[in-house]
């Protein structure tokens, strides 16, 4: 299983994303590297098709299901969605855990 956070320089979520990451794998029983991509332009940003910072994916999906589909990328800030929808600029740890599950059933 690979696990990637996609950021660019300066974004304040970058770090802490990082942290839910492993948080979250940790909560899974899972020890593995977390790779830091940096995303460095717009070009690069459309050819990794990268929807905000931070971004996580699991073995190459991002771990929202629904942005899965999305073609519209960008060199910007993301937010998440909570259970309760409130946005935040980092992934919540239940949508993490449920990716991790997802790509260990696969």
């Amino acid at each position: 299983m690979t696990v990637e956070v996609l950021y660019f320089k300066g974004c304040p979520n970058h770090e802490p994303a990082v942290e839910q990451v492993r948080k979250a794998l940790s909560m899974e029983g899972l020890t593995l590297a977390v790779e830091e991509v940096e995303i460095t332009d717009p070009a690069m940003a459309r050819k990794m098709s990268f929807l905000g910072s931070p971004s996580v994916r699991v073995n190459g999906l991002d771990i929202e299901p629904e942005a899965r589909e999305t073609v519209t990328f960008g060199f910007g800030c993301r937010t998440y969605a909570d259970a309760e929808g409130r946005r935040s600029g980092l992934p919540p740890l239940e949508v993490i855990r449920q990716a991790a599950r997802e790509s260990q059933n696969a």
